[in-house]
């Protein structure tokens, strides 16, 4: 009789919960509402030490945070949802210490995509960036199917950057640029060799088209699949993007709460709306001039 009377106060709490939301989001929604906010989840170590927990229960107390801002951010009709979740850095930490981060990362990604999951009960697809071959197989695998398995859906796009770091993604992407240059460059000169001597001049063409741009090197970017951030945020008190979406990041806001990631809660991101909301014109005619 108590277990029962413990769900029917659990879910009368729930509904509570989701009314007060419904009606904070509604106000929000009067205003102009981010379209991409960024996470960089910082704190779980430290909330560990604070609370005396074990290790690895902070990270899985900010996966619990991270599900309840996946929801809020959907909720308040935020299509695109980026975290950092691994950086290449990362990987100098104790071997032991990333084996265990990388068997959890394991376990919370096969959770993204079970039948009952978030990700599948609010049509959530998810990208996985970043430089995946230094993952453990059973990591990738993971992170694999949880792709294939989400790319019918398209209410919200969750992108969880592991293995990754900006100056990573931007070596990645002249590179990709270069050779998709060459490539070009080879062609072009094989029609010329077969007959084909118009020169570059006479198509119209001159020496810049040789040059790789901002919009070649863009293209290839990790993050190419989704727009620029409008807010980018970072926990504990931190104001470093500590090698983050540096290249999308330019006309961003950027917020850091005192909170760590497992205690970030729905009045962080209600005063990151409005904040976003008070500088939004002037966030806007920045992306106009870049």
């Amino acid at each position: 009789m108590e277990a029962v009377n413990g769900k029917q106060v659990g879910h009368l709490f729930d509904n509570i919960s989701s009314f007060f939301r419904q009606c904070i989001f509604s106000v929000l929604s009067v205003g102009p509402v981010p379209s991409h906010i960024a996470f960089i989840m910082d704190g779980n170590r430290r909330y560990s030490k604070k609370q005396n927990l074990l290790d690895g229960d902070g990270h899985k107390a900010g996966f619990s945070a991270l599900i309840n801002m996946l929801k809020y951010c959907y909720e308040l009709g935020v299509k695109y949802i980026t975290v950092y979740a691994f950086s290449i850095d990362n990987f100098r930490r104790r071997p032991e210490e990333v084996e265990s981060l990388m068997k959890l990362m394991q376990e919370k990604i096969d959770e993204l995509i079970k039948e009952e999951s978030i990700a599948n009960h609010l049509g959530i697809r998810i990208y996985f960036q970043g430089n995946l071959k230094l993952l453990s197989d059973p990591v990738r695998s993971a992170a694999e199917r949880a792709m294939v398995k989400t790319a019918g859906h398209s209410k919200a796009v969750l992108s969880v950057c592991v293995a990754y770091t900006s100056t990573d993604e931007i070596v990645h992407a002249v590179q990709e640029s270069c050779e998709e240059k060459w490539d070009e460059i080879r062609k072009r000169d094989a029609n010329n060799a077969g007959g084909n001597l118009i020169g570059l001049e006479e198509n119209g063409k001159d020496k810049d088209d040789h040059l790789i741009g901002v919009t070649n090197v863009d293209r290839h970017m990790y993050m190419a699949v989704v727009p620029d951030p409008d807010i980018i945020i970072r926990t504990s008190g931190e104001s470093r993007l500590s090698n983050f979406l540096l290249w999308q990041s330019a006309n961003c806001l950027l917020y850091s709460p005192t909170a760590l990631w497992p205690e970030i809660g729905l009045r962080h991101l209600v005063w990151v709306v409005l904040d976003f909301q008070r500088n939004y014109l002037y966030l806007k005619e920045k992306k106009k001039q870049a």
